[in-house]
């Protein structure tokens, strides 16, 4: 009998695989795109790899002197911090307040001068990696098993090249999927799939889909003087396109309950929500505010982490819509304390949490689908008027323009979301279904290295 056992239990030791860890590069981005990358790298330290981040000396969100659970590798920058907030508040201006007064000319001619200073200062930052002959060396000396990027911004496609080693994207989306199109090599017919920034949903009619197709053209036109013109790399003739191409794989930070129909290729795997957690106690004044509200629940309004706070004008409106509420609210404001401010009102996922107010960003609404909490949209730039469009789409949410909403629109879109027999709080509750039955632990496998 101990002989047998002997046996099992040499023949169990004999089938055990050992694995070690990786080594995994991390790529440095900004804003949002931070918040939604540090679960993922912190998913891949439980799971026993080694993750480096790249960061650099001028960075406005990025900060290596944080508590955190993997190393950094810091490298200096010519862009001052300065000149990166300057262009964040002129995009954000140009975005929230003056886009809706303007014709297509003037938006092409704005826009297009932002994406050159943009780029400019991109073009600085990569300098700071692939120029350093002392931090390329220490690179390669590391032997890293893979590269992991938002390609937000650029430059690490080519980092992987020089360094050999497999590329791994995390994206929400690229103007009219043009990355994913050209580089990745994604089938997006223009027939059925709205460009992202389009504002158009997979219910188009003929003068839409017409205007699809053009949008298509129009941004390939645009972003082919960056992406598409050949270069000599290690010399070679290459383009940046060719070089995204190259990734592994690409994860996407949506999913099916965000999405509409579409084509997809193996390589291209959903993660939308993965930053979701469970909520966390309030602090106890916060608590005893949101459970005096009773039956009533709480709104909770957010404009994301890049917008602080709105203009005085702005402001006054929304807190007097705000007041006319029977909800307790909890507000996300740096800014001065609005005159019309009601009683019910704080400046800060709860269950009682009746409504969610949001500019739109893509992680907000993921913490919307998986608290079951419908939303009113205010969106301000870059992809949020699309998300909102695709959630409004979705029967989850109602859209309000910072532009031209009024009091009595605010506060008729937050009571309508709020209704139990809204279509909103019903949409919002399957899609909430959907999103807990799929198992989000099948995301985050997406980004285990074996």
């Amino acid at each position: 009998m101990e002989l047998r056992l002997s046996v099992y239990v040499l023949l169990l030791l004999c089938a055990t695989r050992t694995s070690n860890g990786g080594k995994i590069l991390v790529w440095y981005t900004e804003a949002s795109h931070w918040i939604n990358m540090k679960p993922v790298l912190e998913t891949l330290v439980d799971r026993g790899h080694q993750v480096t981040v790249l960061i650099p000396s001028a960075s406005m969100f990025m900060n290596s002197s944080e508590p955190s659970r993997f190393q950094y590798e810091p490298f200096n920058v010519s862009v001052p911090l300065e000149d990166m907030e300057d262009l964040l508040e002129e995009f954000n201006q140009f975005s929230m307040y003056e886009i809706d007064h303007m014709n297509y000319f003037q938006i092409y001619i704005k826009y297009m001068d932002i994406m050159r200073t943009d780029l400019q200062n991109s073009l600085k930052m990569l300098d700071g990696v692939v120029k350093s002959e002392t931090l390329m060396k220490k690179l390669k000396k590391e032997n890293y098993d893979l590269l992991f990027a938002d390609p937000l911004l650029p430059g690490s496609d080519l980092t992987a090249d020089m360094l050999g080693i497999p590329l791994v994207f995390s994206l929400r989306f690229s103007l009219a999927h043009n990355w994913e199109r050209m580089c990745g090599q994604l089938p997006a017919p223009p027939s059925f799939v709205p460009g992202v920034m389009s504002k158009l949903t997979d219910k188009m009619d003929f003068s839409e889909r017409l205007w699809n197709v053009l949008f298509y053209v129009l941004l390939e036109i645009v972003l082919g003087e960056v992406y598409y013109i050949k270069c000599f790399v290690s010399g070679t003739p290459t383009s940046a396109c060719e070089l995204m191409g190259k990734a592994d794989i690409w994860l996407l930070r949506t999913y099916w309950d965000f999405d509409f129909p579409r084509p997809f290729l193996p390589n291209f795997k959903f993660v939308g929500g993965i930053h979701c957690k469970p909520a966390k106690p309030l602090l106890k004044d916060m608590e005893e505010f949101v459970q005096s509200s009773g039956e009533n629940g709480i709104v909770v309004f957010t404009l994301g982490s890049m917008i602080k706070n709105v203009t005085t004008e702005k402001a006054n409106l929304i807190a007097s819509a705000l007041a006319q509420l029977p909800q307790k609210v909890l507000w996300r404001y740096n800014g001065e304390k609005p005159k019309t401010l009601g009683s019910n009102t704080r400046i800060f996922s709860h269950p009682k949490t009746k409504a969610f107010i949001t500019h739109g960003g893509t992680n907000g609404i993921y913490e919307a689908i998986y608290h079951g909490v419908p939303m009113v949209g205010i969106p301000m730039f870059a992809d949020q008027p699309d998300n909102m469009v695709h959630m409004e789409a979705k029967g989850a949410a109602v859209i309000q323009n910072l532009n031209f909403m009024t009091t009595e629109s605010l506060r008729d879109a937050i009571k309508a979301v709020i209704n139990d027999k809204s279509e909103a709080a019903l949409r919002q509750d399957q899609v909430k279904v959907a999103f807990h039955f799929d198992n989000r632990s099948s995301q985050r496998d997406a980004v285990q290295i074996s």
